[in-house]
């Protein structure tokens, strides 16, 4: 087995960047409530149109936040969407 030595400011900016680490590790992670995503975004994940994406707004079958032209919407209303329309297979399937 082979010795490092290192000097007290090396051992010193290893220990920090440890602490640094540590610290990302252990933050609490970003809540899916909290996350938005764009217009352009949603129509890509639920491979929809513009015009249905406007449709859904304009039923309230979505909630979304407007700045400008920009729209967004929450990641949990997209799951929560989905999960509205969820259907359970109708037969048990054979395999």
């Amino acid at each position: 087995m082979e010795a490092i030595i290192l000097t007290k400011d090396q051992y010193e900016t290893i220990l920090n960047r440890l602490d640094e680490i540590n610290q990302k590790v252990g933050a609490p992670q970003k809540d899916a409530g909290e996350t938005f995503i764009d217009n352009s975004e949603f129509l890509q994940l639920l491979k929809i149109s513009k015009r249905t994406a406007q449709t859904w707004r304009d039923e309230g079958k979505i909630s979304f936040s407007q700045i400008g032209n920009k729209i967004y919407y929450k990641l949990v209303d997209v799951q929560e969407l989905l999960r509205k329309h969820y259907n359970k297979s109708f037969k048990p399937g054979k395999f």
